[in-house]
């Protein structure tokens, strides 16, 4: 069994990790022994003390940057601000997402521009500012948090399915550029798991497809599952973890799903 200290020392950047997975993500990194740096929304105060909380529970650094993952040069700014404060950067995990549902003919354009440039060009921009520094020190992990739809799409998510879909071909292609680098660079792809990004979806998916909420729940998001179980905060931290120590240095390119076997059928 792995030590638990198996990450100590090594510094991670997580996206969207105030809340939901990312910031179970953190909980997991941080329990690994990695000092860690939070970035997301929510009210300072409740921002502070998941920070102190973090670092007091695990014994380890944690820093928090507010960039605003749709700003290149705020992206730019938090690699380079962790670089300075730590002196490396060793594993970047991109997990900022935001969802919007509605049929394509009534999508609104800035909801298209705004789920593309959260979900898919943030980590373009997050991994060119990482990998300098992963490339001089021969080592780093970068793990995407994708999605099963990165592999399947769902009618009503265009704007999300086009960038998870996006994801899955920038990790694969980021993955052959720096293969001999020490670099691994991964996807995970969860199913629905129940966070606040996904509880947000079920009103508005009950009123794009016109039924109630408790159907939205059992005959569009769990059905897709044949677990008919939602995947757990917890399973997907479990697998960016282990991606992110030395055991997983011959997994690259590789976009893994975790998700109750949807992508099965």
């Amino acid at each position: 069994m792995p030590s638990p200290q198996r990450l100590q020392g090594q510094v991670a950047l997580i996206t969207g990790s105030t809340s939901g997975i990312g910031l179970g993500i953190a909980e997991a990194l941080a329990a690994a022994g990695a000092p860690v740096v939070l970035n997301g929304l929510g009210g300072a105060d409740a921002i502070e003390s998941t920070r102190r909380r973090l670092a007091a529970e695990h014994g380890v650094e944690v820093a928090y940057d507010d960039a605003d993952m749709r700003k290149p040069d705020a992206i730019a700014s938090m690699i380079s601000g962790t670089l300075a404060h730590f002196g490396r950067l060793d594993i970047l995990v991109n997990n900022a997402g935001i969802q919007h549902v509605a049929p394509i003919d009534e999508f609104p354009p800035e909801q298209w521009d705004a789920v593309l440039a959260i979900n898919l060009t943030a980590a373009f921009h997050s991994i060119r500012h990482a990998l300098p520094a992963m490339k001089r020190a021969g080592f780093g992990r970068i793990v995407n948090v994708a999605s099963a739809h990165a592999l399947v799409a769902s009618p009503f998510k265009s704007a999300y399915v086009a960038a998870k879909h996006g994801i899955a071909g920038l990790t694969k292609t980021v993955a052959l550029e720096v293969a001999e680098s020490g670099i691994t660079v991964n996807a995970v792809c969860p199913g629905y798991v129940l966070t606040p990004l996904v509880q947000k979806q079920i009103p508005d998916t009950a009123r794009a497809r016109g039924i109630s909420e408790d159907e939205v729940v059992r005959n569009v998001l769990l059905a897709a599952q044949p677990t008919r179980k939602f995947v757990t905060v917890e399973e997907v931290a479990a697998l960016v973890s282990f991606l992110c120590g030395r055991d997983a240095a011959s997994i690259t390119g590789a976009v893994l799903p975790i998700e109750g076997g949807w992508t099965a059928h």
